[in-house]
């Protein structure tokens, strides 16, 4: 079985909402103790008993594959309780309020609540009215820290690095919340960070972020290391953000012609769930240097990090 450090990670903050609540010391830590988890999670037998006697409360109210089953396997496989709400049939759809919800979840005297939805700023409304860890399972367009670790921690095992790495980051940056946060992680990390799209698909005032902005495919990807492909999000749309899926796809659909820009081996990445044939050709998503796979293993391994590490409140880091 592999052995856990003997130097538990700790994290400052009681919640984890956003990259801003991990610091530049604080994230390799993380990461590091993820990559023990890859390793047990290869074992045959998986579980620790970190949690134990510990309740987590998944509260997805948008709907989730591999974020909730992943936060899920996480918790049970440390030891946890690990209930997961079903928000279409619970007292939310019958005009119960966030707030409310809160109130009575907290009332159980959970020790994790996981949460997605789809409003901006809800899972840090939710933190400031309970008294358990909070983690932030993406909320609207704002964030989705989780997955930018896993990101981070999918790149690193591939490179050794995160520092000095040409990241592209390309398509529908403007309803993303993976890229806000890997945008967030990887330039604290110190990697060089471009997003590349058409202009209606990237936030105004995306260049103070501090990535490069390139508005083809041929500029943005020469001479990269890793190619992370976004997923078109029409149903955050309301209007026309391009003229067609179509036209989409041969502008900016990752195909093995406009992969051959990038650096030889460059890695390539995409959160999911993938629309073959708009973002990504099936070529590419199942090719040689695609890690999408690797990325849902890692994710995994990031989420039992974090809950162990949220679990040893009352410590510094």
């Amino acid at each position: 079985m592999t052995k856990l450090p003997e130097r538990p990670v700790f994290l400052k903050s009681a919640h984890l909402l956003g990259v801003s609540d991990l610091s530049p010391l604080e994230i390799p830590k993380l990461l590091d103790l993820a990559d023990i988890y890859v390793e047990v999670n290869r074992n045959a037998d998986k579980r620790h008993a970190i949690l134990s006697g510990l309740t987590q409360v998944n509260l997805f109210f948008e709907p989730s594959t591999r974020t909730q089953s992943s936060f899920e396997i996480a918790g049970k496989r440390l030891g946890a309780d690990v209930m997961n709400m079903a928000v279409s049939t619970s007292s939310v759809s019958k005009g119960e309020t966030l707030l409310d919800t809160a109130m009575t979840i907290n009332a159980m005297h959970p020790d994790f609540l996981v949460v997605r939805h789809q409003a901006s700023g809800a899972v840090e409304l939710l933190a400031q009215k309970v008294s358990c860890a909070v983690i932030n399972a993406g909320d609207g367009q704002h964030e989705h820290p989780t997955q930018a670790l896993l990101d981070a921690l999918t790149i690193r095992r591939h490179f050794g690095r995160l520092e000095g790495l040409e990241i592209a980051i390309c398509g529908d940056v403007f309803h993303s919340r993976v890229a806000r946060s890997n945008i967030h992680m990887l330039t604290k990390m110190g990697a060089h960070v471009r997003v590349v799209g058409p202009s209606t698909l990237l936030p105004s005032g995306i260049d103070k972020f501090g990535c490069t902005v390139f508005h083809n495919m041929k500029d943005g990807l020469a001479g990269a290391d890793v190619v992370m492909m976004l997923r078109l999000q029409l149903e955050r749309m309301s209007g026309t953000f391009v003229p067609s899926q179509r036209e989409y796809y041969h502008f900016y659909g990752l195909t093995e012609e406009k992969l051959k820009y990038a650096k030889p081996k460059a890695l390539v990445m995409h959160p999911g769930p993938m629309n073959r044939g708009v973002e990504i050709d099936s070529s590419v998503a199942d090719g040689a240097q695609s890690v999408i796979r690797e990325q849902v293993e890692m994710g995994v391994a990031v989420r039992m990090a974090v809950l162990d590490a949220l679990s040893r409140k009352g410590h510094n880091a």
